[in-house]
């Protein structure tokens, strides 16, 4: 079957979740920036490193995910196919507990 042009608006959509995935990866990336270079001390400097390091990697992962997704959502699209299972939205929810779960661990100590 040939690949026809999807409906405008669809890919339009499309684009804007990507976006939205990439203003997240952002955020993130922001968070490990902040968490590295503001609020690490002589005595914690282990922890927020690894913090944020956790950060970048979960926003690059995201970033890496949201291009994958909008491609694979685009093929299915023009392919007239059904969409694809969001396994982004699993990496990002496993991403930010164990993000969340760091920041507490470094939070408490």
């Amino acid at each position: 079957m040939a690949d026809r042009e999807p409906d405008y608006r669809f890919t339009l959509a499309n684009e804007r979740t990507f976006l939205a995935w990439i203003r997240t990866a952002l955020a993130l990336l922001a968070a490990g920036v902040a968490v590295g270079e503001l609020f690490a001390t002589e005595t914690d400097s282990l922890g927020h490193t690894a913090l944020a390091a956790a950060c970048v990697t979960v926003a690059t992962t995201l970033s890496l995910g949201a291009f994958h997704r909008w491609r694979q959502v685009q093929a299915a699209m023009r392919r007239d196919k059904p969409l694809p299972s969001p396994m982004i939205v699993r990496v990002t929810v496993t991403g930010v507990c164990i993000i969340a779960i760091a920041c507490t661990c470094v939070v408490a100590l």
